[in-house]
């Protein structure tokens, strides 16, 4: 059955849009594989299932490997960017998640490229464990910003690399500490204001950027690195700031749509 299907990205996180009304329940697994693979798909690192509401939009969040995932903060901002390209009166939209509802903020407009503050709820769970990774004992920080993630921070014998990524990721992201799988961080703290991070991302992998991700390394950055509650997260697809504040956390960065189109697979 054809389909309107929109592309967005947060930072190179990308994302396909699809109305929930034109799935059929049974077939979204196979549908998120089909459409996100990179050569015979459309591509992205995931895709949003999503339906209307007057204060903005519910979403259904399956990764690229057909797993649902609670929340994902760029995401959401694509999401609202959606909406707000959709609906131009409703710029401050509320985006409702398996992991609750996320309300935005509008902050900035260039172009087809929007900027949201999005308050993105308190962690929990936050902890210090030592984790044993195909025979290496890993320190790491876990936690939940709506959906599991397992940071470990850099130092002098823990380099922030992209071999390291593609070493530990794979090994924590799916270790039985972590049932219902976990993303993984590695975080540089490279000045008290200012963070470094690479993400493998629980069913995708290595992605450009994560806005949830982004929180929980700021999170731990603050609790167990020295830095501070206000950071600016750098990832390879560019910089997003987050505040963690008494009442939980503020995410801050843009989102564009890229395009629309109709799917015919």
């Amino acid at each position: 059955m054809p389909m309107d299907i929109v592309k967005a990205h947060a930072y190179g996180n990308d994302f396909l849009f699809v109305p929930i009304d034109q799935t059929v329940e049974d077939q979204r697994v196979a549908l998120a594989r089909q459409v996100c693979d990179r050569h015979t798909g459309i591509g992205a690192d995931g895709l949003v299932l999503h339906g209307p509401t007057d204060a903005g939009a519910d979403m259904i969040l399956f990764n690229a490997d057909g797993g649902e995932a609670e929340v994902s903060g760029n995401a959401v901002r694509c999401l609202a960017a959606l909406v707000a390209r959709e609906r131009p009166s409703l710029t401050d939209p509320v985006v409702r998640t398996a992991a609750g509802a996320i309300p935005l903020r509008l902050v900035a407009r260039e172009g087809r490229r929007l900027t949201f503050e999005a308050r993105m709820g308190q962690p929990s769970g936050l902890r210090q464990r030592s984790l044993d990774a195909a025979g290496e004992v890993v320190e790491v920080v876990q936690l939940s910003v709506g959906n599991p993630q397992c940071i470990v921070l850099g130092g002098p014998d823990r380099p922030v690399t992209e071999a390291e990524l593609h070493r530990l990721g794979p090994l924590l992201a799916t270790h039985p500490a972590f049932p219902a799988g976990s993303n993984v961080e590695l975080v540089e703290v490279e000045t008290p204001s200012r963070i470094r991070i690479l993400i493998w991302e629980r069913g995708v992998g290595p992605t450009e950027a994560s806005g949830t991700g982004a929180c929980a390394s700021a999170v731990a950055a603050a609790a167990y690195g020295g830095a501070s509650r206000e950071v600016d997260v750098v990832s390879p697809g560019g910089t997003q700031h987050v505040r963690w504040e008494e009442d939980g956390i503020a995410l801050t960065g843009w989102a564009e749509v890229v395009m629309t189109g109709r799917w015919h697979g």
